[in-house]
């Protein structure tokens, strides 16, 4: 398969967006690759909520180095459609304009209803080629957060679950440290950093005290959110105690989404996932799965409640990928309503 120096230039403007995937939020984490009229490169990101954005960033590097005509006439790359408002910072499109670039080549539009379109028609308007879709479904991968977010008001939710080959989460004595090995517990530590919020069970706090932070990795604490009341003096205050009278799950989600809150991580054990499982809130399941067996129908599994009365009403998914982490398996499985992300 061929790939064109559109999509390459593309690629590299996604490496540079994955370089900030855990410091954006609420905004979305954007790669742009720009390439002045004398083939010079430069490339940008986007900051921390405040900081410029990925646009921006490539902008300046470029006159840094060029002077203030120096993104006259080039080509730039962007992962996103550029925004068109003033918001925390001036407009990214108008800023482009302003600079004289010649074309951008865009990979996916952006839902948020303070662009859809405005930033494309403010570069058409000027003059400026556009073209957008180049690498849209690997970049429509990469923000699928926040492109859910954005589209559904609500966040992401991730459903991180750890389990023996025949499904165990745990001995039949409740012990369960550790199920998978060391790379894994990484891995799924990278996904705290990813995300803004953490869930768990009051009954998780009760029995293993976690603390819920960012260790193995760097990366920000995510918010933590408990299902119930923490007991005094657990580690994982300060925290937001979320009880029935606050609402359903649903509700949380519609109350953590209006505080910036892109992606939710459930990391609660099995009666917190089978309640999110149940209620059609997962977006995107991860299981890790160890080359153990627990070997018996005694040792609780990944989800506590009434399943499926019939092999017809069993959920099924699509798997989007198997990965080798370190002895173990990362399984990465949606239900399939990505045509909604669209």
């Amino acid at each position: 398969m061929t790939t064109t120096l559109d999509e390459k230039r593309m690629a590299e403007a996604m490496d540079l967006a994955a370089s900030v995937r855990t410091s954006t939020a609420p905004n979305p984490w954007v790669g742009c690759l720009l390439v002045a009229a004398d083939g010079s490169v430069f490339g940008g990101a986007t900051e921390p909520p405040g900081g410029r954005h990925a646009e921006i960033v490539a902008l300046d590097a470029a006159r840094t180095a060029g002077g203030p005509d120096a993104a006259r006439g080039a080509t730039v790359y962007v992962t996103l459609e550029p925004c068109a408002h003033t918001g925390r910072t001036g407009p990214c499109a108008a800023a482009l304009v302003a600079a004289g670039v010649g074309r951008v080549v865009v990979a996916v539009a952006d839902p948020d209803p303070l662009v859809a379109g405005a930033g494309l028609a403010v570069l058409r308007d000027a003059g400026i080629a556009v073209e957008i879709g180049c690498l849209a479904d690997d970049v429509t991968e990469q923000l699928a957060p926040y492109l859910w977010h954005r589209s559904t008001g609500r966040p992401w939710v991730v459903l991180k679950t750890a389990a023996t080959l025949d499904g165990r989460t745990a001995a039949s004595d409740g012990s369960s440290q550790w199920i998978t090995g060391e790379a894994a517990r990484t891995d799924a530590h990278r996904l705290r950093a990813e995300s803004q919020a953490i869930v768990v069970g009051r009954g998780t706090v009760v029995a293993d005290d976690p603390s819920l932070t960012t260790r193995l990795v760097d990366g920000p604490d995510p918010r933590r959110v408990v299902l119930g009341a923490a007991p005094p003096g657990a580690r994982v205050h300060p925290c937001l105690e979320w009880s029935r009278d606050d609402g359903d799950l649903a509700a949380l989600l519609d109350h953590l989404a209006a505080e910036g809150v892109v992606q939710v991580l459930v990391e609660g054990g099995a009666t917190v996932a089978g309640e999110f499982h149940r209620a059609g809130l997962v977006d995107h399941y991860v299981a890790y799965l160890a080359p153990a067996l627990v070997g018996g129908d005694d040792a609780p599994g990944l989800f506590a409640g009434s399943g499926a009365p019939s092999i017809a009403d069993v959920w099924r998914g699509e798997i989007v990928a198997v990965t080798a982490v370190g002895e173990d398996i990362r399984v990465d499985l949606r239900p399939r309503h990505e045509e909604e992300v669209a």
